[in-house]
């Protein structure tokens, strides 16, 4: 099995990837930054793009831990909000803001605006130890709902509804949601150029 170091502590994030790639051919281990046997730095998300970030984290861990790392760098762009809240999703409503805090305060936003187009975006890197990284990216359209529902996955999945669907994606099954989110496409992707014999390699 190889094991490869998830640049994250974000567990929930962990575990949506770790069952997408269970899904598919291959035995991949991925190790969060807390369960790594070795002291890692905190790295600071101070880009202006996903790609920016996931590059950031996955080169800076991956010289750190001496392991293949993998980085993700995700959010939610909303058409009305000129993309916000863009890469500061996860701190949208302040650094120690938590996922009910973001919502919220994006229900706020929107609360007189009748265009609820958004999309989520996931920008994947993967780093090599002596600093080559490359990445991969994957999207998901859809709409923003006027109160969260569901109660399955995290961040904004409770207002999300994707094209195609009249349900949010915390009220989809997990199987659903890994087919068509932006997490699911970029990892296909990833898959797709990244792994050969079984094992992720940059190519």
């Amino acid at each position: 099995m190889q094991t490869i170091l998830l640049a994250t502590r974000n567990q929930k994030k962990c575990a949506e990837l770790q069952s997408i790639l269970d899904a598919v051919e291959g035995q991949f281990c991925l190790l969060t930054v807390d369960a790594a046997p070795m002291s890692l730095p905190e790295v600071e998300e101070d880009g202006e793009t996903f790609a920016e970030n996931a590059c950031k984290k996955a080169i800076t861990l991956a010289a750190a831990s001496g392991m293949l790392t993998l980085a993700d760098d995700s959010g939610l762009c909303v058409d009305a909000l000129d993309g916000a809240p863009g890469v500061r999703s996860a701190r949208f409503a302040g650094e120690k803001s938590d996922d009910v805090a973001n919502n919220a305060l994006l229900l706020e936003r929107l609360r007189d605006v009748e265009d609820r187009r958004a999309h989520f975006c996931c920008v994947l890197a993967l780093a090599e130890p002596d600093g080559r990284c490359q990445t991969v990216s994957g999207v998901c359209k859809g709409t923003l709902r006027k109160e969260p529902s569901g109660t399955s996955g995290f961040g904004y999945d409770p207002l999300f509804v994707p094209d195609g669907f009249d349900c949010t994606f915390a009220e989809l099954p997990q199987r659903d949601k890994h087919r068509i989110s932006h997490r699911g496409h970029a990892l296909q992707e990833a898959l797709r150029v990244w792994v050969v014999n079984g094992t992720f390699q940059l190519y």
